[in-house]
Parts: structure tokens; sequence; C-alpha cells
């Protein structure tokens, strides 16, 4: 466009160029507020944040939740894997539950009810399992999905969101063969402890990017016969919006160690099967995880929860003249297992 009859050409053009510049970085400021505006990240709400778990008798909330696991067993002589019972080398679930807060306790704990409204389960056996076996335990973890559906399973946590216990499926799990009953055990207590929150709150204020380490311990129980010791490190990452509430952004990794009580463990219970035959068992499970969870800021209760969860069974076995071993040698054991858990809750 020509510049004005009174102004200099080298004037015009210059004027023309910074129009032009001014145009380019406008349109290119545009697009890089319509990537902000499409991308999840935190928003720069104010400074610290409290959260703190408020339990609300009658509130309810439904959660789609995927768990994946894969596992791999290696032995030493390997004909010991014969002894035992096979582990699923790969277990999936997917389910839906309505989540109502019940009875909150003086002591700050609550009691949480979790109907199934949907559940399935495919578990995959290795290879050298018999066919017959594994369509036995095909046809037991259909029966297992089909009679959860629609039951309602009763965990209690504390006030920091630990959970104490559950009940509501040891019926069902009793009647599953060992391997997949505790292999089942294991996705509704991970799903449960997940859901509870397991122990992210800090007891003080935090800012964006601070830290927090959270002591894990639990103690043997009946349902759960292990004993663990951890430690969880979290991280404020910042605010957001999870389908229209605001929500805290906690990024987390922990470590724990789990052993087995020996006095706990059930009759049927592979373990307890070796140790009656005399053989000496010394066994533990090394776990680590990281994830990144969503957290109300109005009462503290989990909105989303993706995360993966490694686990390490080291166990070492001695013989006995009650049990025939291809070596007097002590005998290793190993399991490996991946989880991976992909939760996500909306209100009711």
């Amino acid at each position: 466009m020509p510049g004005r009859p009174d102004e200099h050409p080298e004037k015009a053009a210059a004027s023309r160029r910074q129009l032009r510049s001014r145009r380019r970085a406008g349109g290119a400021g545009l697009v890089l507020l319509l990537a902000f505006a499409s991308a999840p990240q935190a928003l720069g709400w104010g400074g610290k944040i409290r959260l703190v778990r408020k339990y609300r008798p009658g509130q309810e909330m439904v959660y789609e939740t995927e768990t994946r696991t894969t596992a791999t067993v290696q032995s030493n002589p390997p004909t010991l894997k014969a002894l035992l019972p096979p582990v699923p080398s790969a277990l999936t679930s997917r389910h839906r539950n309505t989540v109502r807060v019940g009875t909150v306790h003086p002591d700050g704990s609550a009691d949480i009810e979790n109907r199934f409204e949907e559940f399935e389960v495919q578990s995959e056996l290795p290879a050298s399992v018999p066919e017959e076996f594994r369509n036995d335990a095909r046809d037991a973890a259909q029966e297992f999905t089909r009679r959860l559906k629609g039951r309602t399973l009763t965990a209690r946590y504390d006030r920091a969101g630990r959970l104490m216990d559950f009940g509501g499926a040891e019926e069902l799990l009793g009647e599953l063969e060992a391997p997949l009953r505790d292999s089942l055990r294991e996705v509704l207590k991970l799903f449960l402890d997940q859901m509870g929150g397991n122990a992210l709150y800090p007891d003080h204020g935090v800012k964006p990017g601070e830290e927090w380490k959270q002591k894990l311990s639990e103690a043997a129980s009946e349902s759960y016969p292990y004993s663990m010791e951890g430690e969880s490190t979290l991280r404020y990452v910042g605010k957001t919006r999870y389908r229209g509430v605001k929500a805290a952004i906690i990024d987390f990794r922990f470590t724990n160690t789990l052993r087995p009580e020996a006095r706990m463990l059930r009759d049927e219970d592979p373990l307890a099967d070796l140790e009656s035959q005399g053989m000496g068992i010394e066994m533990q499970v090394e776990g680590r995880g990281e994830g990144r969870i969503l957290v109300a800021l109005d009462d503290g209760r989990v909105l989303q929860n993706h995360s993966t969860i490694r686990q390490t069974l080291n166990a070492l076995l001695k013989g006995s003249p009650n049990l025939s071993l291809p070596t007097t040698e002590p005998v290793s054991l190993q399991v490996n297992s991946e989880t991976r858990l992909e939760m996500d809750g909306s209100g009711k």
C-alpha cells in the first residue's frame, strides 16, 4: 500500500514492515493461546493449599477403572515352578462402581460402600499350563464377575485415606482356586487403596512445586496376610479443573516392602502348603511405583488416578525330607509383575 504523498518512501516501507511484523506476532500469539487452552495444565490459582480428606455422609461418586497386570516367573532350578500353582501371565480388569460414604466415626475414619455396577476380568495363564486348567480358570473368573456385579463391598478408611480393611468379597474369593483368588484379591485391594488416597494428604499447607513424604505402614490381617513398610514422595504440581471441580494435581512415587505373616496364611495358600511339608521359606516383595492423582480441593476426595506399580517377589526355599526337590541346595523363586491402573471418577 503506497504511503501518503508527503511521506518519505523509506519511512513508508518501514511502516509497512512494522505492521506486517505486528500482524505476524498477533497471529503467533493467538496460536499459542489456543495451544495453551487446549492442553491439560496446572492453573495459577493462589499460593499454598491445604489438602484434607473430609468424609461427608451420603456423598456419592462413580468410578470407572481399568487395571492390567503382567507377570513373569523365574526359578532356580526351573523345575521348581512345577511344585507351585501357575501364576497368571496377564490379568485385566474393568469395572464401574458407585461409592457412597456411610458412617463417619468419631476418630475420623469412615465406612465407604462400593457397589459394583459392572465388573469384567480376563486372566491369561502361561502356554505351558494344560488347556483344561486354563478353561477351568476362565470359567471361574466369569462366574466371579457375574456374582460380583451388583454386590456391595464395604471398606473402612482412616482420616488420612489409608485403607484399614474391607469385607464382602471373601465368600466369592473363597470359591476360586488359589492363583486366581489371590490375584483378584490383589486387584480389589489395589483399587480400594488407590481410590481412598492411600496416605497422600500432607499435615501442612503446600505450595506449587513443594514435595513431602509419607511413611507407609500396614499390619498383616486375616484378609491380607502381608505386613508392609515403605515411603511415598509426593509433589504438588498446581491446580486444574476436572469435570467442573477445582482440583489439585499431585505427582507421586513410592517404594515398599511386603513380608508374609506365616501364622495368618490360609491352609490352601501355596506358601502355607510348602511350609506344612517342612520347607523353610524366606520371602519378601519389593515394590515401587509412580503416577499422577487429582484431588478435589473442597474435601480431598480422589477424582482421578493414573499410576504404574511394579513388584518383585523373591523367595529362598530350603528343602526337607517331606518334599522331593531336584537339589539339596537352597532354591530360589522370583516373580516380577507390573500393574497399570487408570481410574476416573465423577459425581453422581
